[in-house]
């Protein structure tokens, strides 16, 4: 069964879509229902492949940003103007239309729910779409694990999720979420407006001392300069699970 298992992830499939949602200028979701989808866990990911009428081939990683629970597998996906694949994505894909997608994929940086320590998330940019799954899954849970998101985005228009985050964060179920923005200050604006430093992370991060779950999403410098700096602030190496990519895919 196990083996049965691992190969059926390993497998391409088509998945119809749905329904799009525009999140930022650049940044829509994509919603899809994947008959034979096997299930997932938050923080996991998908291949995608597109075959073009000559033959050519492209394929590219999408963080998956649904929770397990949800009916639909949800992939968040950047336009980046010289990719291959993103503008068709984003641009060109409409609803009734089939993608091939291979997965998921994915064992180490995944939240189950299922544990006590704190939840600590930091992302930057497109990096929020593996730690939406998570704080979607531990929604739909009823999860009280205490949780903290530092999310860094260019400017308040950049901001992926913004409704639901805002929406999350009042809920009153023991998360908190922080933005910073490093490209402007909006008028009225009340969070920090300068890139990740250790004086911001002493402010939302749990001393290392409550030995929280770590996971840190966005860009190789980002995640670089993150984790480095919990761990200069003493938090366990072992206990910061990482994802670098740039933008969330070509």
């Amino acid at each position: 069964m196990a083996r049965a298992a691992v190969l059926g992830r390993l497998t391409w499939q088509f998945g119809t879509l749905a329904e799009i949602v525009r999140e930022t200028p650049r940044v829509s979701s994509l919603f899809f229902d994947v008959p034979e989808w096997p299930g997932h866990l938050a923080g996991q990911h998908v291949d995608v492949r597109l075959t073009a009428d000559d033959g050519y081939r492209a394929e590219r990683s999408y963080s998956i940003a649904s929770a397990p629970q949800d009916k639909r597998l949800a992939l968040t996906v950047e336009r980046l103007d010289d990719g291959e694949v993103s503008p068709y994505l984003v641009g060109e894909l409409r609803a009734g239309d089939r993608l091939e997608l291979r997965g998921p994929i994915g064992g180490y940086f995944v939240w189950r729910g299922d544990e006590d320590r704190p939840l600590l998330l930091i992302g930057g940019g497109s990096g929020i779409v593996p730690l939406m799954s998570m704080l979607r899954h531990r929604g739909r849970i009823g999860s009280k694990t205490p949780a903290r998101l530092l999310f860094s985005s260019r400017t308040l228009a950049d901001v992926i999720y913004r409704e639901e985050l805002e929406h999350l964060g009042a809920a009153g179920d023991g998360l908190r979420v922080v933005h910073t923005l490093t490209r402007e200050k909006p008028a009225g604006w009340t969070g920090y407006t300068r890139r990740i430093d250790e004086a911001m992370l002493r402010e939302v991060a749990w001393p290392n001392k409550d030995s929280p779950a770590v996971f840190v999403c966005g860009p190789t410098p980002f995640v670089e300069a993150a984790a480095s700096l919990l761990v200069a602030m003493g938090h366990d190496a072992r206990s910061i699970k990482t994802e670098r990519f740039g933008a969330t895919g070509g």
